[in-house]
This record gives structure tokens, C-alpha cells and sequence, in this order.
């Protein structure tokens, strides 16, 4: 991502301009960089954010004409929202057609994060993949502001609406059906469906738009899991969970302020861990990326 290039002509409202701005990465060294951390919706750092900047890093050391194409990440410790992160960038490989970058994030001393990402230059080739599953169309769909507070009642504690509501405030995300925190008691079968879009224009850099969906995709993953259970989640307060790993392989360009569709599913879970996997599909049906991540589930004690 090209740096404080990010904006376009047309400015997103004001929580967008803000996730923006932790992505703009602030270089310490040639190799170095630093980034914030929005407000939590958890005492720790959203994964995803994490993921995004962490990519923003390794991006910015590799040539523009290389487009990211996969990542593969690993969540080490929780992260510190209040203390500035600092990523260090190893420059693994250039070669002809790829590049690899190793991305360790720190705080405190301490690496929370770690991501390999690979880059690589356009080639054409053999062309082929799965059709989209069907889905509404998102503008039929509720809003967070038109479904959330009318279940306020299910939640956990009163600070549980806000903290949903903050933790969307740049990115419009809608259910096709009802997330695991609305329908916690009954078992329903391990897939959900969300659309999401940033809420405003983003500027024409690709790395950019990878950087945002790596954001939104840590949002929903392990929602497919819990509905296998009947379990809400944190805003229920009958499951802990947090992001283990993290894998995204970027298919076909897309853009993030368009709608895109999250098909989410869940084929295992068992020893504390559930596994997530998913397609983002653009609105015209062209498979963009792929998705597979672990996480930890428990179920509290009394």
C-alpha cells in the first residue's frame, strides 16, 4: 500500500477515515514500522486489524506491479490496544515472479503476531472456479443499525450493543441470516452468510483493498462453529473464543467498497479449537478469496 496515498477524492465518513489512518503505517526504519489500535471491542487488539497492518507492512517493501496473492499468520499473544505495535519486516525473497516478506508484530519486547505473505507479478493462465453460492441481494438486508438494537435484550451487559456497533462502524456488514449471538440455544447447520462493504470510497490502490478484506475477514469466521453448537459467543457470554490462525489466498482483484459475499462454514471442531473455512465472492459471481482459519472455543465454567 502506497504510503499516505491511501484517500481518495471522495473521503469515507469518519470512522472509515479513522481505520484508514491506522493503516497508514508510520516507517521507524527502513524495514520498521509502527502502527495504532482502534478502541477494542475485546481488552485486547481486534486479530484483524492486526492481520491488515501487519500485511500494510510487508506490502510496502515489495514493488507495486507485485500484487498480493496469499498469507498464512499465526496469533502468538493477545495484543495491547493502548501501546503502539511495531512491525518488523525480514525481506525473505525477491525473485523473478514472486516475493516473500516475514512480518513479526511486537509489543512489550514480545512478538503478538506473525505473517509470511507472497507477492507476485500478473501472469495469465489455466482459468476455473467455484460458482457463488446464492445469497440475497444486501440492500434487501438489515443494516447493524436496523438489527442490532432491536436485540439488545439478548446481549450479555448494556456495553455489548455499543461495542458491536463501534466494531462496524467502518465496514457496513449484513447477515443473511441471524448471527449466533440472536438465535444462542438452538442448533442450526455450521454456515453463515454476511455481505460487507466499506462504508465510503476507497482510493484505486489494490494492496489496499486486500488489506481491508484481510480486516473484515477475522469479523464473522468462527460464527459457523458456534451455530453448529447453539452457542452465542462473547456477547451472550457462553463461549470464549479468540483467533488462532489465520490463511487468505487472493484469487481475483476485487475492491473493498464494493459488496462482497462472506459464505463461511465450518467442517470440524474438537479439542478446544474450531476450524473456519470460506469464500469472498465480488456481487457478480467471481470467486476473490479464499479463507481458513482456527480458533479457540471454550465453553466457560460456572
Amino acid at each position: 500500500m502506497k504510503e499516505n496515498t491511501h484517500r481518495s477524492a471522495e473521503d469515507g465518513p469518519e470512522p472509515l477515515e479513522s481505520l484508514l489512518e491506522l493503516l497508514d503505517l508510520e516507517r521507524i526504519e527502513r524495514d520498521v514500522f509502527r502502527g495504532l489500535s482502534l478502541s477494542a471491542i475485546a481488552p485486547r487488539v481486534f486479530g484483524g486489524q492486526v492481520a491488515a497492518q501487519a500485511l500494510v507492512a510487508a506490502g510496502r517493501t515489495v514493488p507495486e506491479e507485485r500484487a498480493a496473492h496469499s498469507l498464512h499468520s499465526y496469533f502468538l499473544r493477545p495484543g495491547d490496544p493502548g501501546v503502539p505495535i511495531l512491525y518488523q519486516v525480514d525481506r525473505i525473497r525477491d525473485g523473478r515472479s514472486f516475493t516473500t516478506r516475514r512480518v513479526v508484530a511486537v509489543q512489550h519486547g514480545l512478538p503478538i503476531f506473525h505473517l509470511s505473505a507472497s507477492f507476485q507479478v500478473h501472469e495469465d493462465g489455466l482459468e476455473h472456479q467455484e460458482p457463488m453460492p446464492y445469497a440475497p441481494d444486501p440492500e434487501t438486508l438489515p443494516t447493524s443499525e436496523e438489527l442490532l438494537p432491536a436485540h439488545a435484550d439478548k446481549f450479555a451487559d448494556p456495553g455489548v450493543l455499543d461495542r458491536l456497533m463501534a466494531s462496524r462502524a467502518a465496514v457496513d456488514l449484513r447477515y443473511v441470516t441471524d448471527p449466533p449471538f440472536l438465535t444462542a440455544g438452538t442448533v442450526r447447520e455450521p454456515r453463515s452468510q454476511v455481505w460487507f462493504r466499506t462504508r465510503g470510497k476507497l482510493a484505486e490502490d489494490p494492496l489496499l483493498h486486500v488489506c481491508l478484506a484481510t480486516y473484515a475477514s477475522d469479523m464473522t469466521l468462527l460464527d459457523s462453529i458456534m451455530l453448529a453448537h447453539g452457542r452465542g459467543g462473547w456477547p451472550v457470554g457462553d463461549l470464549i473464543g479468540a483467533s488462532l490462525d489465520h490463511a487468505m489466498w487472493f484469487h481475483r482483484p476485487f475492491r473493498a467498497d464494493e459488496w462482497l459475499l462472506y459464505d463461511q462454514r465450518s467442517p470440524s471442531a474438537s479439542g478446544g479449537r474450531g476450524l473456519g473455512t470460506a469464500r469472498i465472492y465480488t456481487q457478480d459471481g467471481r470467486l476473490a478469496v479464499s479463507v481458513i482459519q482456527e480458533g479457540l472455543l471454550r465453553v466457560p465454567r460456572d
